[in-house]
């Protein structure tokens, strides 16, 4: 298949892809780089190790990696952090063109420390920080850090639900002209695409999904759980119901009458 000539676009095109499939699907369309995810649904959360290996077996396209160890809030424990500077290395390891990622601390402040680490351990791979963005109180003092500590790409929405929304921010944001590529993201499309153009953008960010039947029947029993979706809330196996279950099972059985 042909791809479209990327010189006729003059601005990055970054599809956000959350399967291999995705992904193929971007690079047949001819894309200039991907974001790679699983969980969509959640905000996008990190692949597994097989799974980028396997990514990199199939797509050439420059990707950079969505560094997210879960769902919810972006203010991290020491365990998740750790892991979270495991999976730069890893994927810088592996040759991918960087990593998206981000932390804040729990007023929604900017963690420059913690962030500080992740582009460091980015080395000389590019460092995108995410919609996160999107939940500080002081934007525009938010992008002076982030600049200053060398990160490359900024995704936001300009705090709005939708980029289009958000473009009195973004536009504050590009005229700062802070070094940092500002890339609208969020309700981003063939409709909308110029105006961030004629803005001056010069890279635009969308995922494109699609709903693609595939089971001919639905399942009995749905394994999605939208109680348990939540920007304020964190879902945690419980230890006391647990130790609950485990006392009931130790005691012997009741003699049925």
């Amino acid at each position: 298949m042909e791809t479209f000539p990327l010189y006729l676009c003059n601005m990055i095109v970054e599809a956000c892809c959350n399967s291999i499939a995705s992904a193929q699907a971007a690079q047949a369309a001819g894309v200039h780089r991907i974001e790679f995810c699983v969980g969509l649904p959640l905000g996008g959360l990190t692949p597994s190790r097989g799974l980028l290996e396997t990514y990199l077996e199939e797509i050439y396209t420059p990707t950079r990696v969505l560094i997210r160890p879960r769902e919810g809030d972006f203010t991290y424990s020491s365990e998740e952090f750790k892991a979270m500077l495991a999976d730069v290395s890893h994927c810088v390891g592996l040759g991918f063109e960087g990593v998206v990622s981000g932390v804040l601390h729990s007023d929604l402040s900017l963690d420059i420390e913690r962030t500080q680490e992740l582009v460091a351990a980015a080395g000389p791979g590019c460092f995108s920080f995410h919609r996160a963005f999107d939940w500080v109180q002081q934007p525009q003092q938010t992008l002076e850090a982030l600049s200053a500590m060398g990160v490359h790409t900024l995704l936001s929405s300009g705090a709005a639900p939708t980029a289009a929304e958000g473009l009195p921010l973004l536009k504050k944001l590009l005229a700062m002209d802070s070094g940092v590529e500002i890339m609208p993201g969020s309700g981003v499309n063939a409709a909308n695409a110029h105006t961030f153009k004629s803005e001056g953008f010069k890279a635009l960010h969308l995922s494109a999904v699609g709903a693609v039947p595939f089971l001919s029947t639905a399942p009995k029993v749905s394994m999605n759980s939208p109680a348990m979706l939540s920007d304020t809330k964190r879902f945690v196996s419980q230890q006391s119901q647990l130790e609950s279950l485990l006392r009931v099972l130790s005691d012997p059985p009741q003699d049925k009458m």
